[in-house]
């Protein structure tokens, strides 16, 4: 099944026609779950893998001897969408209560050092072939692999993820290893992600507002302003009293709805490759190339949800009636608190270092 962005509920080229020469794509790539295999791109799915590489580990020190059990997480997510489906309004009985809470237990695994190899956990895998947006690898190389450490524990604050991001040939791969080794432990839920084949469609997208010149942003932003205003004296008046219903990201004044730029026409949320990167939790900071210096462009995101949480102007036609639960959420992936990371590479050499960014 297909999935399509809906048209955008503003023309933003015709407002501010200058846009036009800052247009660009991003590859929404809408994972859903399924049963997907290491021949195609996925998330949360096998890998192509091969049987003779050896898996990523993390080896940076920091305690992963307690946490959740993969396995737990999984089967704690299929009793929640059972009782989800069949009684949306109560909720878990007692005895599937009893059991999450079972299921929700923390676990100690002794002799395991701070040090020790960790087993990173597979977040995704993206073949050239599927996704428009994709750039080459290095030499050549069609396929994307990532991974993360299942711990927050890296980095200044002790408290950022860790990414792994591995280029390959498929075609050189031979025999592809059967069962990868995973944590025993991980240290929340949304480092184990569920299976997801994807549906890539490609859109149209602009750069953050921030990062647009001066005076086209501050038109930008002062048009919104100005309908702001404009919808807080209908909801003060008396006739509009009970029209008040939507505060966020969507406002609703009247019969009118507000349409941001930064929500609903420049940058769409969830999983998505190429395009430019959000920065809605903190200034805007420069992604140059360690290596070599040159500004680095933004290859995938990675989100916590599909569907933002104001307008859903981005739903997909497809899904217009679903609910936010658990459809908004498919992969289960977990980013931070604010719910992105971006990650970036280098234009010069998509051999050196990736960086990213939470978001």
């Amino acid at each position: 099944m297909t999935r399509t962005t809906p048209p955008r509920p503003l023309d933003v080229e015709g407002l501010f026609p200058e846009l036009a020469g800052y247009r660009g794509t991003t590859t929404r790539l809408h994972p859903r779950p399924g049963n997907p295999d290491a021949s195609v791109s996925s998330v949360g799915g096998p890998l192509l893998w091969p049987a003779d590489e050896p898996w990523p580990v993390c080896t940076e020190a920091h305690r992963r001897r307690s946490g959740r059990r993969p396995a737990d997480i999984r089967r704690r997510r299929e009793v929640l969408e059972e009782a989800w489906a069949r009684a949306p309004h109560s909720g878990p009985s007692a005895a599937e209560r009893e059991l999450l809470d079972e299921l929700n237990r923390r676990h100690r695994i002794p002799d395991i050092a701070d040090t020790d190899p960790l087993p990173m956990v597979a977040l995704a895998q993206l073949y050239r072939r599927d996704i428009p947006d994709l750039p080459p690898g290095p030499d050549g190389c069609d396929l994307l692999q990532v991974f993360c450490c299942p711990f927050d524990a890296h980095g200044p604050t002790r408290y950022g993820m860790l990414l792994h991001l591995r280029w390959r040939r498929s075609d050189e791969v031979g025999e592809v290893l059967a069962e990868p080794p995973q944590p025993q432990v991980v240290g929340a839920d949304g480092y184990v992600p569920e299976p997801c084949v994807l549906h890539p469609e490609q859109v149209v997208t602009y750069p953050f507002a921030g990062l647009l010149p001066e005076d086209l942003c501050d038109r930008i932003y002062a048009r919104e302003e100005a309908l702001d205003e404009e919808a807080e004296e209908e909801w003060d008046s008396p006739w509009d009293a009970d029209e008040r219903e939507h505060e966020g990201p969507a406002k609703t004044g009247g019969d009118r709805q507000q349409v941001y730029y930064q929500y609903d026409l420049s940058i769409p949320p969830g999983w998505r490759v190429g395009g430019f990167a959000s920065w809605h939790t903190t200034d805007a900071s420069p992604m140059d190339c360690l290596t070599c210096t040159t500004p680095m462009r933004l290859l995938l995101t990675i989100a916590s949800s599909e569907w933002d949480g104001g307008s859903g102007s981005w739903k997909p036609t497809e899904e217009a009636d679903l609910p936010p639960h658990p459809f908004g959420t498919p992969t289960k992936v977990i980013v931070g608190r604010a719910g992105q990371a971006n990650v970036f590479a280098c234009p010069a050499d998509p051999g050196h270092p990736h960086r990213w960014s939470v978001q």
